[in-house]
This record gives structure tokens, C-alpha cells and sequence, in this order.
């Protein structure tokens, strides 16, 4: 069995210096701080390029909504003068064809009254009319209304008489024929005045001239609206 080995006390337990006790690790320095003015000044530099950059944006924003809200209000502006050019264009028809409506019923009743003072005026210049042209026509008829028989041939031989016609006369008084119509014949030619005729021949001018109207009002508007 192995002897103990006796504790003798020989420890030496002076004091020393504190170094010598403490063996801590040495720790890394600590860093560098950023001195407060420099951090101060790049914020502030931050929030100005922050602020420069929004300002761009929001003037780009506001500039393509202004443009967007132009094109909207000139779009709405053309539709609407499209369309009140078109009314203007349809009230200037309609009051183009209450006028000559107007002038047309005035000149009708007019032109009857005329008629109806002077019921021979118009076979009288009928008669002026064909009287050069009758050299060798072997007879001339006239066909008036009854009530103006005698009046016509008493026009007609008067006429005769100074133009050098030697031909026949002939005056047929016919009821079915107006008060102021008539109609000259001779072998190769004749001459008619014909107020229903005439009538037609009027109404059919002004239906096409309010008809070319209308006509171009329409595609000056389908013109405006697709545009």
C-alpha cells in the first residue's frame, strides 16, 4: 500500500500584484463613432434628394393628368359643337323651307291675281313669240279658255297684221283649259303655257334644291362625328 504524502504547508500566500492574480483576456477596441454634425448633414442631404425626387414625380403625375383631363374636355367640347353645328344646320333647312314655302304660296296668289287682271297677257306673249318663225305656215290654230276666245283672236289678228303672216288663223275656245293657258300649233312646232306644269316644274326645283341641303348637312355631320 502507497505511503500518503503529508501536507507540509509550504504555500506562499503573500501578496502580489493584482496583474499577477487576474488573468482576464484582452477585449477589442471599440470603434470609431460617427460624430453627430456628419450624421445630421446626411440626413439631411436624404430628405432633400427624397423631397427633389417626389416633386419630380408629382410634377410628372400632374402634368399627364392635365394633359388627360384637355383631351377629355376638347373631345367633349368637338362632340358637342358637332352636334350644335348639325342642329344649326337642320334649323337653317327648316327655316330655308318655311321661307320659301312663304314666297311660294305669295307668289301663287300673286300670279293669280295677275292672271285674273289680265287674263290675255300670257297668249299675247305667246303669240309676239312665234309670229317671226310662221313664214309659209299655211294656218295657225289657238286653243284659250272659252271666256277669252273673241280677246285671243282679236290679239292674234292684230298681230298678223303687222308681222306679214298670211296664213289661216284659227281660235278655239276650249272650257278645260285655264283662265291664262294656252296653246299655239302650226304644222311643225307650237308653243304651251301650261300653269299646272309650271306648278310641277317649281315644286320639283325647290324639293331638290331643300333635298341637296339636307343632303349635305348629313354628311358634313357623319364628316364631324368621325373625326
Amino acid at each position: 500500500m502507497a505511503a500518503l504524502a503529508r501536507f507540509t504547508f509550504d504555500l506562499d500566500m503573500a501578496d502580489r500584484p493584482a496583474h499577477a492574480m487576474s488573468s482576464k483576456p484582452d477585449l477589442p477596441p471599440q470603434p470609431v463613432g460617427i460624430p453627430e454634425d456628419v450624421v445630421a448633414r446626411l440626413v439631411q442631404e436624404a430628405r432633400e434628394e427624397g423631397y427633389a425626387a417626389g416633386l419630380v414625380a408629382g410634377e410628372s403625375n400632374a402634368t399627364s393628368l392635365a394633359t388627360q383631363t384637355i383631351a377629355a374636355a376638347a373631345g367633349t367640347l368637338a362632340a358637342h359643337a358637332a352636334g350644335m353645328s348639325a342642329n344649326l344646320d337642320l334649323a337653317r333647312i327648316d327655316n330655308q323651307r318655311e321661307a320659301i314655302g312663304l314666297a311660294l304660296s305669295v307668289g301663287r296668289k300673286l300670279a293669280g291675281h295677275l292672271i285674273s287682271s289680265r287674263p290675255t297677257a300670257e297668249l299675247e306673249a305667246l303669240i309676239a313669240e312665234c309670229m317671226p318663225s310662221l313664214a309659209g305656215v299655211p294656218h295657225l290654230v289657238i286653243r284659250c279658255n272659252s271666256e277669252l276666245a273673241d280677246q285671243i283672236r282679236d290679239i292674234a289678228t292684230a298681230q298678223i297684221a303687222t308681222s306679214g303672216y298670211a296664213g289661216r288663223l284659227v281660235v278655239m275656245g276650249e272650257p278645260d283649259i285655264r283662265l291664262g293657258d294656252g296653246r299655239l300649233e302650226w304644222v311643225d312646232g307650237g308653243l304651251v303655257r301650261d300653269s299646272e306644269t309650271l306648278d310641277a316644274e317649281i315644286d320639283r326645283t325647290i324639293s331638290d334644291y331643300l333635298a341637296a341641303l339636307s343632303g349635305n348637312a348629313g354628311a358634313h355631320e357623319t364628316k364631324e362625328s368621325g373625326e
